[in-house]
């Protein structure tokens, strides 16, 4: 029997940083991580399988165990990539001033993102970034484009709750800190605004 990670109770970016730890240590290529909450879950699945595991998950009353076998021919994640660009947006404006000039010039920045010549794999949504992901957003036809060409649009889950707008994100998924925090670190070029 591989490792448990019991994560019951534990907010996120918990329960992905013990399974991520697990991960590592002898033992690591079959791992069971215990969670109580479906943030958890997600995100917990989402790291499995982005590094290499198989994953099956099974629920006990309200508990989810989560399987995790490494496949045989999984490559490892590991340096950065040079080619690849992420980007983390913590506000709905960009930059400071006259809210409307700001709205102006986000729908445009995310509408040259489109358009770029680059590897664009991530755009990270923070603070009040979510409201861009969510239901009455200006700039979710943009979005929408953005993730059908394979990037991946991920907003902050402790954010979407703290705004109370988890059930209204209208394009992407949720993420946590420690997901958003590895891919912006992991690629070869960021942008923050």
């Amino acid at each position: 029997m591989g490792k448990i990670v019991d994560a019951r109770g534990l907010n996120c970016p918990q329960p992905v940083i013990m399974t991520k730890r697990a991960m590592g240590e002898p033992g690591g290529d079959d791992i069971v991580t215990i969670v109580n909450q479906t943030v958890a879950l997600e995100n917990v699945s989402k790291l499995a399988q982005s590094q290499g595991y198989e994953t099956e998950v099974e629920q006990k009353d309200n508990d989810y165990y989560i399987h995790m076998t490494r496949m045989a021919d999984a490559d490892e994640v590991d340096g950065t990539n040079a080619e690849e660009l992420a980007v983390l947006i913590r506000s709905n404006l960009f930059g400071q001033g006259e809210a409307e000039l700001g709205q102006v010039l986000m729908k445009s920045f995310l509408f040259s993102l489109n358009e770029l010549d680059t590897r664009l794999t991530h755009i990270i949504f923070m603070n009040s970034g979510i409201f861009l992901t969510i239901e009455g957003s200006p700039v979710l036809d943009i979005l929408n484009v953005l993730e059908e060409k394979g990037v991946g649009i991920l907003s902050c889950g402790t954010c979407l709750d703290f705004y109370q707008a988890k059930d209204k994100l209208a394009v992407g998924s949720v993420t946590n800190m420690y997901t958003a925090l590895e891919i912006i670190t992991t690629a070869g070029r960021s942008i923050t605004l």
